[in-house]
């Protein structure tokens, strides 16, 4: 009898567990595809593209200025004595430093820019994210999942939530 009795009180619980359960809201957001379909991010990166497009042309003309350095060199070794082609071997290893160096630097300004512009981007998704739930009454929404039913997907309405007027701070 208390066997019985034991049993019945367990399926009860898991009974009542499983439609606390039930109850749950949950939502999923795929972060990498709003990166790629949200309007902010391709902002993001036109302008970044703006900002960087000269300097990208800079050491695009100073990369065919090496490359035409090296051709002049091999071409006419030959015929230039061993000072003209230390000297010009010696322009080259400068020139190349340089490069090397503002290539470097390019990359280093490039990378922050894009960190920048990422943060803003996700500050604001979580400020969607965070309105959707509450507005929505969600009990949880994921950001990372080895998988996610396509249900509970709600990455449309957070890219519709950014694209849309200024998401009120989270909380109010």
């Amino acid at each position: 009898m208390n066997k019985i009795i034991t049993s019945l009180l367990f399926m009860a619980m898991l009974l009542g567990a499983g439609a606390a359960h039930a109850q749950l809201k949950i939502g999923y957001v795929n972060t990498q595809r709003i990166l790629v379909d949200a309007p902010q991010a391709a902002k993001a990166k036109q302008k970044i593209e703006r900002e960087f497009e000269r300097r990208s042309q800079d050491l695009q003309r100073l990369a065919k200025q090496l490359q035409s350095l090296q051709e002049a060199v091999e071409k006419n070794a030959v015929t230039m004595s061993e000072a003209q082609r230390r000297n010009k071997e010696r322009e080259f290893g400068e020139l190349s430093r340089e490069f090397q160096r503002r290539q470097r630097e390019y990359r280093e300004d490039l990378n922050l820019r894009q960190n920048e512009e990422m943060a803003a981007i996700f500050d604001r998704l979580s400020k969607a994210i965070n309105f959707i739930a509450e507005s929505e009454k969600f009990d949880l929404i994921l950001q990372e999942a080895v998988y996610a039913s396509p249900r509970i997907d709600i990455t449309d309405r957070v890219i519709k939530a950014l694209g849309d007027a200024p998401v009120p701070p989270a909380g109010k």
